[in-house]
Parts: structure tokens; sequence; C-alpha cells
């Protein structure tokens, strides 16, 4: 049988953030519970390939899963091991916001399994948490993580943003240390991106007017640069390293569902939205699966295997392939080493610090003419 990780998309939020372009929105008791029903559905239809796999990984995304009662999350985990053999050792994640979760719900969550938590906080600054439109504060926050201890969750990331508007290097300092100084074991720190069709985009994103107010309210380049290198720093004089550009854990405590997306393991999405990897071939709910070319997952595995800090394989890309990937990035490599963005490592290919600023180019450049 061959290793699966499932990811099941919740699209529900109590009230969109104003940076989140994500595929969620408020819904009624009614519209939440009908949703979970078809879910179930869904996966009990994937019936047809549980003896051609088992379950490695469950990650339950959103939107906010936690909005969810704890019937419901007893039912989504009922048709998943109906339906799929899992792994008595399976790493099973729910995401959960601040504001939205109970004593009861985590208990529930301890029930059927889940043994990592993902809580998303972004800051530990209130004034940023509302200018992001977030519906809780880090007080808030404060009471799920020790209500989540108490319940005996040992596996906790949380996600931090830097770059917010107004924030400056020693707010984004004060943010990293005081949630390094909680212990846990995960921290995923992201920069804020403006996305098309969020309101932060209406007021930063196009225009000369917009523009202006962008440049005056938020860190300069420079600033965001160094927010992200004394963000290693800081953290690894907590403990943590790492392991791709915007995640690090302590020791034994790195993502294994997010690092089979960088590794290009076959994934199945449950749910809208989500998105499935299964035999070559890729398709998100509702689509026609497209079968991934040779050049197709060649790119792939450049360009989602540099994300890790240690970078991608040589000797696994000629298993893979075929061929040695000098034959296919000869050139493109050459380039890279001679600018300083890449290096080698032994059998690995990775990205320099001067490549992991740059990381978006560097990796465009794996891209393979059709």
């Amino acid at each position: 049988m061959r290793p699966l990780e499932l990811y099941v998309h919740i699209p529900f939020c109590v009230k969109k953030c104003r940076y989140c372009d994500f595929l969620s929105a408020p819904a009624s008791a009614e519209e939440r519970q009908r949703y979970v029903e078809e879910l179930c559905e869904q996966i009990r239809a994937y019936g047809v390939l549980s003896g051609d796999y088992h379950i490695v990984s469950v990650f339950i995304g959103g939107g906010t899963p936690s909005i969810l009662e704890p019937g419901q999350i007893h039912a989504i985990f009922d048709a998943v091991r109906g339906t799929f053999p899992v792994d008595s050792d399976a790493e099973i994640s729910i995401e959960v916001n601040p504001g939205t979760v109970d004593r009861m719900k985590m208990k529930s969550y301890r029930k059927v399994g889940i043994n990592r938590l993902s809580i998303g906080l972004q800051s530990t600054n209130n004034q940023e948490l509302k200018m992001l439109g977030r519906i809780h504060t880090y007080e808030d926050f404060l009471e799920t993580f020790v209500l989540a201890r108490e319940e005996g969750f040992d596996n906790i990331n949380v996600d931090l943003m830097s770059g917010i508007p107004f924030q400056t290097l020693k707010d984004w300092m004060k943010t990293l240390s005081t949630v390094a100084e909680l212990g846990l074991e995960h921290i995923s720190a992201y920069s804020l991106i403006i996305e098309p069709g969020t309101p932060f985009y209406e007021k930063y994103g196009e225009g000369e007017r917009a523009k202006a107010r962008r440049k005056r309210e938020f860190p300069d380049e420079d600033t965001e640069r160094l927010m992200y290198q004394l963000t290693a720093d800081i953290l690894k004089e907590y403990g943590y390293h790492r392991y791709e550009i915007s995640n690090y854990a302590r020791e034994g405590y790195e993502c294994r569902h997010n690092l089979g997306y960088w590794n290009r393991a076959e994934y199945l999405g449950i749910g809208t939205g989500a998105a499935s990897l299964m035999q070559n071939r890729r398709w998100t709910q509702g689509e026609e699966p497209e079968v991934l070319s040779r050049a197709n997952q060649m790119e792939e595995y450049m360009f989602l295997g540099l994300r890790k800090i240690e970078g991608v394989s040589k000797s696994k890309f000629q298993k893979d392939f075929g061929c040695i990937m000098e034959d296919i990035y000869g050139n493109v490599l050459q380039d890279m080493y001679d600018k300083k963005l890449l290096e080698e490592s032994g059998d690995y290919v990775r990205l320099t610090e001067r490549g992991i600023d740059i990381s978006n180019y560097v990796m465009s450049e794996f891209l393979l003419e059709d």
C-alpha cells in the first residue's frame, strides 16, 4: 500500500480578515452542517482507493475549522477512518483560531486522534491584530494555548506575520521572542502579501494614492529583509531550526504533512477548493485532472524542493527521472552558483542566504519551456 496525505478543507470563518484571499466565508449553522454531510459523502466516495493507500497524515484546514461543532469533527473522522486505513502514528493536524474553541472542542479533538494544533495568532500586538481584522486578542490566544496544553497537546504550531502596516522592527522582534518563550514546538513566520480581492488590496494595492499610502504605512524593503533575517537568528536562540523558507521547528517537530507537499508526496484534497496530486495527476475540486508531463514533474521537484533549507537531492532526481540534474538544468545551476544564489552541499543543491532573500526569482528559473 502506498502512503497518502489527506487534506480536508473547511471554508468557513467568523469574519474575513482584511488580508485574506483564501476560499472562506461566514456561513449559517445549517450551511455548515450541510457542508459537513456532503464532505463525509465525498470522503466515502474515495473508498475505491482504500485498498491501495494508507493515510500517513491528515490536515484539517480552512477557513477556520475550529468553528465546527465537536459532533461535526467526529463525523469527518468517522468517515475518514471508515474509508481509509490510518497509520497509528499519523500526524493529524487541525487549524484553530483563538475565540472559536473551548475545552469541549479540545477534548473532542483529542478523542478523534488529532495530535497537532496550528493556531492562527499572527501577532502579540493587539493593535496589529485589529489592523489585520482578526477576531481575537493576544490574551484570547494565551487562553487557547493554555487550554491546549492542559488537554495534553504537545505539538503546537503558531502562525505569525511580519510586514504589517505600522509594524516596526522592534515590534516584530517582540512578537517573536514573546511567542518563542512559550516553548511551542513549531512556528510559521510569513510576510504579509497584499492579494487582489481583499480589503487591504483596495486600500494599498493599485493607484497612486494607494501606493503612496503603502509606502507611508508599511515597513520599507530593507526593514522587511532585516525582519526576515532576524527571525532565523532570534528563533535559533530559542532552539528552533529553520527547515523551510518560512517554517521553524524544534528537533523532531517539523510538519510532516507540509514536508510531503514540498517532497511531491501523493495527497488527496477533500472539500471546496482542495487540491490533489495522485499518480502525477493534479486537480482541484470540480475540475478535470491535469496529467503532469515529465517536464512539469521536474519543475515541481525543483521549485517545491528548494523551499526546504536542505534543498533538493541530486541522486533522488536521477532516480525519479532517469537522468542527472545537470543534464536538464546545467546552465541554470551554473548561473545560480555564479550569482551565489545556490550552493552544493554533498548530494544536495540548496538556496544560499542570499538566494532565500529572492527565492521566488531563483525558483522561477527552473521552469522549462514547453
